[in-house]
């Protein structure tokens, strides 16, 4: 199974370009609203034509601009859960599911139907309308519509968006059991940095339109390798910066020199840290004072905001302590270790 996308379109207010190759993996699409994600579901759906370019899917070309190729949505046997679930309201259950199947026999019908019901546990669900429905259920009936097709992909946007915070944690687990039976690519659109995480194999950043390089989910949280990557991944920590020796960056907004074991390339313009790799010490290298500015207190843990004094061009920097560490107030110094295989720079 795979799928191979170059292809351009050009939008009202950005030119979208999207280009990479899957095989069998889940694909998370992360990126601010407008971006281009959705846009490119639609393009491989079939739902949307690109200025050019080309799709190949299982080695079965959608589209291909050169040669004026552009199946039809019907012939793609694309699977898509879309953001809204889009259900017909004036549809029973039953007959949101079986609109996709009209090249089926009814008993073929009847029989698919019956297993999706049961495996979506829609079970007494089947006579009743989209509104009459939880949007737990909804969803799950549009699941079952864009799985009852054996599809060659199946396209993810945001099926979780609509849902409340319980919710959406018990659809989260429902869907990946669900996807460890199904052998083919998933595309899955998220805004939610920690769902991507947990949901996908691989993640493509999308920045202004365009696809950054397809990176493994645990090196790009890792070691970002660029602006878009940091900032996307929720990194607070992110400072300007300049190389001072072979092993040595100044970070320019936190005020302060840090060392790394390996020799670092000459051209760094960035560096960064996550907030839960900051650590509370000063035995280490790369360990230096701050004065804490502010504390905000969450349900299971504290979010500090400290800065070098001694700096006055020095911002800000986000850090989290577990309820057990808290013994701090504001306007306390705090001692603080950079751990050099936390840091990364690009």
């Amino acid at each position: 199974m795979s799928l191979h996308i170059d292809i351009e379109k050009q939008l009202p207010t950005f030119k979208l370009e999207a280009k990479f190759t899957e095989e069998n993996k889940i694909l998370g699409f992360l990126g601010a609203s407008g971006s281009g994600k959705s846009m490119t579901l639609r393009c491989i759906a079939g739902l949307e034509t690109p200025t050019f370019g080309k799709i190949v899917l299982n080695n079965k070309t959608l589209f291909d601009s050169e040669k004026g190729i552009n199946l039809p949505p019907q012939k793609r046997n694309v699977g898509f859960l879309f953001q809204n679930y889009a259900l017909f309201p004036n549809m029973t259950i039953t007959e949101n599911i079986e609109i996709v199947l009209n090249e089926t026999n009814r008993n073929e019908k009847n029989n698919l139907i019956k297993n999706y019901i049961k495996r979506l546990d829609l079970n007494g669900l089947e006579n009743r309308y989209p509104s009459q429905l939880s949007g737990g259920q909804q969803q799950r009936v549009a699941l079952a519509r864009a799985l009852i097709t054996s599809p060659d992909i199946l396209l993810l946007d945001e099926p979780f968006s609509a849902l409340d915070h319980h919710l959406r944690s018990e659809m989260e687990k429902e869907l990946m059991y669900i996807l460890k039976d199904f052998r083919a690519d998933v595309i899955f659109v998220t805004h939610n940095i920690k769902e991507a995480f947990r949901v996908c194999d691989n993640i493509i950043i999308y920045d202004k339109g365009s696809t950054l390089c397809k990176r493994d989910k645990k090196d790009l949280f890792e070691k970002p390798q660029s602006l878009e990557e940091a900032k996307l991944t929720g990194c607070k920590n992110i400072s300007t910066c300049k190389k001072t020796g072979s092993n040595t960056i100044y970070a320019e907004n936190w005020g302060y020199e840090l060392s790394f074991k390996d020799t670092i390339k000459l051209d760094v313009q960035f560096i960064g840290i996550r907030s839960h790799s900051i650590k509370l010490t000063n035995s280490h290298e790369n360990s230096f004072s701050f004065t804490i500015e502010n504390i905000i207190e969450n349900p299971f843990d504290y979010t500090l905001y400290v800065k070098n004094k001694d700096k006055k061009e020095s911002k800000s920097i986000h850090l989290t302590l577990s309820k057990k560490e808290m013994i701090f107030s504001n306007g306390d110094k705090i001692n603080l270790h950079f751990p050099y295989n936390s840091l990364f720079y690009f």
